[in-house]
């Protein structure tokens, strides 16, 4: 444990916060963008305002999360920046393919909601650890399978790797209504999916912070 904590950076809750909070607002923001400057929203107009969305949020988060990447003294920022670039295609294939290994339609029709619903969901998940970690397996490893140990991570682990897990587990509540035959517009694919995944990526974004004060807490109290 000492040499985890040696190995660990120095994030205060308040860099959390803010962290949170500009992408959080980088998320409304998208919304208000697209309710009062093109006039569509996410029932009537799935494809266009999921386009919005993703071109809207990627940039946010991987300009945010940027700054907190993990080899400042081997990587700059920018080489950061590109690698959430990077990571936000191939984090939309990994989607899009869980997605329809899990039933998600794919028809003509469905195929560029798919792709925006996928983009979106790469800023959601991989992104922000693109930005962070690069293509280190071990540090992907250690935030996407090795959580049970919380108080072995760092604290950006979790600004990382809660949210992501919202937002996955967000778009698995929200496809719960699409079979059910009520006939309604919103129950298509993804506008419920995706109605859950922006709900539990919000809930994400604030179980984060409250683990990271947790955290910050019993570490002081350790030391």
């Amino acid at each position: 444990m000492k040499k985890n904590k040696k190995k660990s950076q120095n994030f205060p809750p308040s860099k959390v916060l803010l962290s949170h909070l500009i992408c959080g607002i980088g998320l409304a923001s998208s919304f208000w963008v697209a309710i009062n400057v093109f006039s569509i929203n996410l029932i009537d107009y799935p494809l266009q305002t999921l386009c919005l969305l993703w071109l809207v949020q990627a940039p946010v988060v991987i300009l945010v999360y940027s700054f907190s990447r993990k080899d400042k003294n081997q990587s700059s920022y920018l080489k950061a920046v590109a690698r959430g670039l990077l990571g936000l295609p191939v984090g939309a294939v990994v989607n899009a393919l869980g997605a329809i290994a899990l039933g998600a339609p794919v028809g003509s029709r469905y195929i560029l909601r798919t792709l925006h619903w996928s983009l979106l969901m790469s800023a959601f998940t991989f992104a922000p650890a693109a930005s962070v970690y690069g293509s280190s397996w071990v540090d992907w490893h250690r935030i996407f399978t090795n959580t049970t140990e919380i108080m072995l991570i760092e604290m950006i682990d979790y600004m990382i790797c809660i949210p992501a897990y919202g937002a996955v587990i967000g778009a698995w509540f929200g496809a719960w209504p699409m079979p059910l035959d009520w006939e309604r517009t919103w129950q298509e694919w993804p506008i419920c999916v995706t109605c859950g995944a922006i709900i539990g990526y919000l809930v994400g974004l604030l179980a984060s912070f409250g683990f990271v004060v947790h955290v910050s807490r019993q570490r002081v109290k350790g030391d």
